[in-house]
């Protein structure tokens, strides 16, 4: 080795690390302490010229010790080889290595995001941590960001070429620099320092080196060790050698390059030693997680690149605490790097006790709430399964199983690889040279069978397409052998072979289906898709070669299926679905016309046999697949489908002419033949255009009757007005491409009937009826709304239809009625099953199904938007059935027009309101769950206006004068004297005053005044506490400037978002001033008492000039008037800080009680000016300590900067050396200020689920209103 100065004494390692953390670890120090003798302070300079020379470093030269400005910016710029940087580098500490060390010294600072330099002086004379107290003061407080977490292409690249500038260091210096016992030494001492900083991004940067600086020694030290190894082993074979052979000159050799590398192998030793006792054990605990993560990283590659050293249960057990770590980005890393372990089987016998200690916190990581780490622990248990089954029992297998149905698709997909690697890895060998088994004896029909049981003993029956998507990244092939599937539906089981039971048939078949749905379309099923993803070439071809292959067999294979399973109603529908994906050519390329001819004949026979709406809808969508004009084989199938067609219109026609046939009693068989007949033609209507066979006027004729009679069985009217909705939306279809002005005027005329006879079944007995009625009536009135006009259609214009006020109360009553009802009181919905879960929930989905109908009607304006106020009333109520559905419409209404849904909600409260009276009377206790409910509900519709004051000011506005004028509209029944009927509204009203802003909170103040007496202001008794609290909510806030004293420290853009405030006073203040609102408002206000203006008679020289220019802010403040303009006989009632006008100088005397209440408006304002004052001097003596914490050097949601030294502190540490108790190690760090003050809040824990099938509402149609 080369024989180096000495360290000087100011750089040293932590001596706390060397005894307190002795047990964490299997490493042994030497004797000495590793540490040999350093060269004094002052002989630093020998050999060089000096600290404050100038030298040259990657072609530029340097002076003045700014070289680390080269040195920083040739790593971050990334473009120069990171080869010859350290090259250069080295060149450099041969020729001075203390200036170059220096240069290295100051790379780091600089990379930590500090603006501070390391001198020649400091370096030769300040111990450690007075450089880095040094370097703190000069960090840059402006902003916490820092390399490493700074944001664009160049930063994020700077990570990588930091690492990788360590990495090359280390790996240059390795045969001789790194144990001159200066370089290392200083570099690692520095990095201990700078990792226990109170400054969060030298404790990150440093901690990124010193974990990188581990992770090139480890690769050192392998490379020794192997080296030690080869030497050994040539001295070994070179002493066995016989006596006249064997070189003793190459003995005393081999011995002394073994001796040489012992003690290289000792200095990497002691090394590592120290960065993991001075860095790892306190960091791998520290209290930001992505300095967490990244101990657990480097100690993962450490373990897997020298895993003699590494691999043991001493470094396992930081991986295995850290596991319960709160942030799942750690937890992330743990699990990745375990991974690399348990990929290795070499490396199972050294696992086997962690994985005994901690295999069911992996197991319960398979739900972890983040995705991401669920994953990955699933993966892990796959690689543990790879390499031994008997770790994980049959309860630990069960707890992944189910994951394969889960909604997020990486955990699904990799639960499949979990689950195909565990029940379908073992297949039955093929002998060799034995031909190839296929179909019932193939290799997968076992496999095929277990599938079959997996997915019956899930019992999730309704979710294979589920399954199927989970296991066909690992199980295509499998999944894909459609003969072997096909056999196990048709072949005779062989000899001693068990047949599949009819319900593993209907679960092959439904699996089947999947796949061949999986393969024809290539994309998830619903809910598990991220996106419309591009398909890449290699994916198209084997998409087009399996639809190809699914279509020669299907073709073939299909016929006989339905055959054998016609009668089978489930069977059939999903066997039906299969030529939906075939490649329809096929029948004519492959000759295949006779089995298309045997298909057709199958299908019509079902269709005759069965009277199921799936298995005929069924049946509706294979013709339609079939009937495709761009295939030749689209007439063969046109023809089959239009005599099947002409068949059952014309039974249809001859039953119904019999049914309703005058003087005769229809029997149930007659009943029934109708049914089933209208059943089948409703069915292919709603794929098929069957306008030729005129089928308005046979239903029409049919309702008709069932009204005037009023004993048509339900289902025949049911059907029958589906099959009437679909001719008359067919008939649109075609009226829209283009046709005569007589065909419009016909569609008009059917369109409208219709309507009127579906108003009439709104009132029949049948629940059943009137539900369908309802939703027909509810798409019809949408489709033949006022939009349907827009995108240049004005020619249907004529078919625009409104509903008139009875058919919207009528509309609304059946809202009302038939959906916000309790769940037992459902009773014909659910046909007397109120007592089955399953029913239940489907008569909730009816009635959700039913109120979003009634909602889009709202949304599309096709009612009036009031209507809603009965709707949003129930919100509270029917929460948890309905309140997704009820709020996603209260936020459409308010993109259409604020205003009008503000009024909407202050309508709704004013219904519950008067509900509360007729139930309570007028005496009714405050406190009582009515009104408590009434004000929860308040609450609710306030947090939905959101935090922008800005966009909801004029809702507000508005909501507050509906709410004043609706309180005082009804007098005391008790006479003079008492407070108004509605007084008590105003307490409910005080729930949005926090939605106001401060000049708005004067103007509703104000027309708050107009509406009282002057009674009414002295008035203090607890009937009279709405008004006070209402008064008091408005006032709160409204002449106090020191939250936007503090705000505009707080952010950034305050003074831009408070000139934009300041524009939109200005205009709504002119819109409002010629608004017609303010005209009805003006005519209002002459029939309102109004509160006698109590007179100023302050001289202004009783004034200072700052109150002239208060008054005069407050001025220009309450010109806003919003939807509060005061009406033009405002003069008359002149503004409070304004001195009366020329036709009141000839005033009356002013009286006792008028000076009584002017000497109290006095003090009071009084009052509040010292409150404003001491407020204001105690904003200046803390505004420095709040403008300091709230620029702090940490990030945004900071943690007390304490704390990172806290958690690794003596005391915090002591349950490290517990053994092996890992239950004791869970991280559970402090909440931040901002968390808490966060949580303090009273958020709106609501799930906004859009239930509309229309999420963007058309603009025209916004435009119309």
């Amino acid at each position: 080795m080369i024989a180096a100065p000495e360290l000087p004494s100011e750089f040293h390692y932590p001596q706390d690390s060397d005894t307190r953390f002795s047990s964490d670890t299997d490493f042994s120090e030497a004797p000495d302490g590793g540490k040999k003798g350093k060269k004094a302070a002052g002989e630093k300079g020998k050999g060089g010229k000096g600290v404050g020379g100038a030298g040259r470093m990657n072609g530029h030269y340097q002076e003045n010790g700014m070289e680390n400005l080269m040195l920083f910016e040739v790593v971050k710029m990334g473009k120069s080889a990171m080869q010859s940087v350290v090259d250069d580098w080295i060149e450099a500490y041969k020729t001075d290595r203390d200036m170059a060390l220096l240069d290295l010294i100051n790379f780091f600072i600089q990379c930590s995001g500090c603006k501070g330099v390391v001198s020649g002086e400091m370096f030769r004379n300040m111990q450690n941590s007075e450089i880095i107290r040094r370097m703190t003061e000069e960090f840059d407080e402006d902003s916490g960001d820092y390399p490493l977490t700074m944001a664009g292409p160049l930063w994020k690249k700077f990570k990588g070429s930091f690492c990788e500038f360590i990495a090359v260091l280390v790996r240059q210096c390795q045969y001789s620099i790194i144990y001159d016992e200066y370089l290392m030494d200083t570099v690692i001492s520095l990095l201990t320092g700078l990792s226990d900083s109170q400054v969060r991004a030298f404790r990150h940067t440093s901690t990124l080196a010193a974990m990188k600086l581990m992770t090139a020694l480890v690769n050192v030290a392998l490379n020794l060790s192997i080296n030690m190894d080869n030497t050994q082993r040539q001295y070994e074979t070179e002493r066995n050698k016989n006596v006249a052979k064997r070189a003793n000159d190459r003995l005393e050799l081999l011995l002394q390059k073994r001796k040489e590398l012992q003690e290289n192998q000792d200095e990497i030793e002691n090394m590592m030693n120290a960065i993991f006792k001075g860095v790892f054990v306190h960091r791998y605990r520290d209290a930001i997680a992505e300095i967490r993560a990244i101990t657990i990283e480097e100690i993962g590659m450490w373990m897997k690149l020298y895993s003699d050293a590494f691999l043991n249960d001493s470094y396992l057990k930081y991986v295995g605490w850290t596991m319960h770590d709160k942030q799942g980005e750690v937890r992330l890393k743990c699990l990745t790097a375990l991974q690399g372990l348990y990929y290795n089987r070499e490396l199972n016998t050294r696992l086997e006790l962690f994985t005994s200690r901690f295999k069911d916190r992996i197991v319960s990581m398979t739900l972890d709430k983040e995705y991401d780490v669920a994953v990955q622990a699933i993966k892990l248990l796959t690689l543990v399964l790879h390499s031994t089954d008997e770790v994980l029992s049959p309860e630990d297998c069960e707890s992944v199983y189910h994951l394969v149905y889960s909604a997020h698709r990486p955990v699904a997909i990799a639960a499949g690889e979990f689950l195909f690697k565990k029940l379908f890895s073992t297949r039955e060998p093929e002998e060799e040279g034995a031909p190839k088994r296929r179909g019932r004896q193939s290799p997968n029909a076992n496999l095929i069978k277990t599938t079959v049981f997996f997915f019956l003993e899930s019992e999730l029956h309704e979710h294979a397409a589920y399954l199927v998507d989970s296991l066909w990244e690992s199980g295509a092939d499998l999944l894909k052998d459609w003969e072997c599937m096909t056999s196990l539906l048709l072949d005779d089981p062989v000899p001693g072979e068990e047949a599949l039971t009819d319900r593993q048939e209907t679960a092959l078949i439904e699996i089947m289906l999947c796949t061949v749905r999986q393969a024809a379309e290539c994309h998830p099923p619903v809910g598990r898709g991220t996106g419309k993803r591009v398909m890449t070439a290699k994916e198209k071809k084997t998409q087009l070669d399996d639809r190809t292959r699914m279509t020669e067999l299907f073709a073939v294979t299909l016929p006989p299926l339905l055959a054998k399973y016609s009668i089978d109603t489930e069977k059939v529908t999903n066997l039906l679905q299969l030529p939906q994906f075939f490649d329809l050519d096929i029948y004519t390329t492959g000759r295949l016309e006779k089995h298309l001819e045997a298909l057709l004949r199958q299908i019509r026979e079902i269709v005759e046999k069965h009277t199921d709406t799936e298995v005929l809808e069924a049946c509706s969508k294979t013709y339609h697949a079939l009937c495709n004009e761009e295939f030749t084989i689209f007439n063969r199938v046109d023809i089959a489908r239009s005599q099947l067609l002409d068949e059952l219109v014309d039974k249809f026609n001859r039953l119904l002419e019999d049914f309703l046939q005058e003087g005769e009693e229809p029997d149930d068989d007659d009943a029934y033949q109708v049914l089933s007949t209208l059943k089948r033609i409703t069915a292919f209507h709603n794929a098929h255009d069957l306008s030729q066979w005129d089928l308005f006027s046979s239903n029409f004729k049919l309702l008709n009757t069932g009204i005037e009679n009023g004993d048509m069985p339900e289902q025949i009217v049911v059907h029958a007005l589906q099959c009437t909705h679909y001719v008359v939306l067919w008939y649109l279809a075609k009226v829209s491409e283009g046709s005569h002005r007589k065909e419009l005027v016909s569609l008009r005329k059917q369109m409208r009937m219709f309507c009127l006879m579906c108003q009439r079944y709104l009132t029949n007995v049948n629940t059943t009826v009137k539900e369908q009625a309802f939703t027909i009536l509810c798409d019809v009135l949408l489709v033949f709304s006022h939009q349907m006009v827009s995108g240049g259609r004005e020619q249907l214009e004529p078919l625009v239809y409104s509903p008139d006020d009875s058919l919207q109360t009528e509309l609304l009553s059946f809202i009302l009625h038939h959906v916000f009802i309790d769940q037992d009181d459902d009773n014909g919905s659910t046909d007397g099953q109120q007592d089955d879960e399953a029913a239940k929930i489907e008569a909730l989905h009816k009635r959700r199904n039913l109120l979003a109908a009634y909602c889009k009607l709202i949304i599309y304006n096709v009612v009036e938007m009031n209507t809603g106020a009965d709707i949003f009333k129930q919100y509270m109520r029917y929460y948890n059935d309905y309140g997704d559905i009820i709020k996603e419409t209260m936020s459409k209404t308010r993109q259409i027009d604020k205003i009008q849904c503000a009024k909407t909600l202050i309508l709704s409260l004013q219904q519950l309101f008067h509900e509360m009276l007729s139930e309570l009377g007028t005496g009714f206790d405050r406190s009582s769950s009515a009104f408590c409910g009434i004000k929860e509900l308040a609450r609710r519709f306030s947090l939905t206006f959101g935090l922008d004051q800005v966009k909801t000011r004029d809702a507000i506005a508005m909501l507050h004068k509906d709410g004043i004028e609706f309180a005082f509209k009804e007098p005391s029944p008790q006479g003079e004297g008492n407070p108004p009927l509605h007084l008590a509204f105003l307490d409910i009203l005080s729930e949005f005053s926090s939605k106001l802003m401060r000049q708005d909170k004067r103007t509703v103040h104000m027309y708050l005044e107009r509406f009282m007496t002057f009674q009414m202001a002295l008035q203090r008794d607890d009937c009279w506490l709405p008004l006070i609290s209402y008064r008091n909510s408005l006032q709160a806030g409204g002449d106090d400037d020191t939250m936007s004293v503090v705000s505009g420290y707080s952010s950034r853009g305050s003074s831009v978002r408070s000139k934009k405030i300041k524009a939109c006073v200005f205009s709504l203040a002119e819109e409002s001033s010629s608004s017609s609102a303010d005209m009805s408002w003006q005519h209002q206000s002459m029939q309102t008492p109004v509160m006698m203006p109590s007179p100023h008679l302050t001289s202004t020289m009783m004034r200072g000039p700052g109150d002239m220019r208060e008054e005069a802010k407050r001025g220009r403040d309450d010109s806003y008037m919003g939807v509060y303009a005061l009406p033009s006989d405002s003069q008359q009632h002149p503004h409070p800080h304004t001195l009366p006008q020329t036709p009141q100088l000839h005033q009356t005397p002013i009286d006792y009680n008028t000076q009584v209440t002017w000497m109290l408006a006095q003090r009071q304002q009084e009052e509040v000016r010292q409150q404003q004052e001491r407020a204001m001097n105690y904003l200046r003596t803390n505004l420095q300590q709040a403008i300091r914490r709230g620029t702090g050097l940490m990030e945004e949601d900071e943690e007390p900067i304490v704390e990172d030294v806290m958690m690794s502190s003596e005391g915090r540490m002591e349950d490290l050396n517990e053994g092996m108790d890992f239950d004791t190690m869970d991280i559970d760090l402090p909440p931040s200020k901002n968390r808490r003050e966060r949580s303090e809040l009273k958020p709106d824990y609501f799930d906004p689920g859009s239930i509309m099938d229309e999420s963007v509402i058309n603009p025209l149609f916004l435009g119309r209103h």
